[in-house]
């Protein structure tokens, strides 16, 4: 029970992040994962980012198309396979991701300890 406990201390932190997170910078958590992976692997598939962030097909295409309408990941078809979507971002997605400074979001306590803050 008591593990029960600390999860859920640690999901209310995390969703205070979040709302940090989402009034400075307008995105939510799984948005700026998105952005962040799509950074470092410069293309990935639908498929690929969920598996990379842990979640859904169905949450993954939502993810991927808000940030798409937002303007931060462009999507282009596969050069073997027409069928198949690749995602990047684009100068506006970078830029966000550059001008976000997580030292300016209000980070839970909780969080700062697993962060070593």
């Amino acid at each position: 029970m008591e593990k029960l406990c600390r999860i859920r201390e640690l999901q209310r932190a995390v969703n205070q992040f979040e709302t940090a997170l989402e009034r400075l910078h307008g995105i939510c958590l799984n948005e700026g994962m998105a952005l962040c992976s799509l950074s470092k692997a410069g293309r990935l598939s639908c498929g690929e980012l969920g598996e990379v962030l842990g979640l859904t097909p169905s949450n993954t295409s939502k993810v991927l198309r808000s940030v798409e309408e937002k303007g931060y990941v462009s999507r282009e078809l596969g050069t073997r396979d027409k069928r198949q979507m690749y995602f990047s971002l684009t100068e506006k997605g970078r830029r966000l991701l550059g001008s976000i400074n997580c030292e300016e979001i209000e980070t839970p306590e909780l969080l700062k300890t697993l962060f070593g803050e």
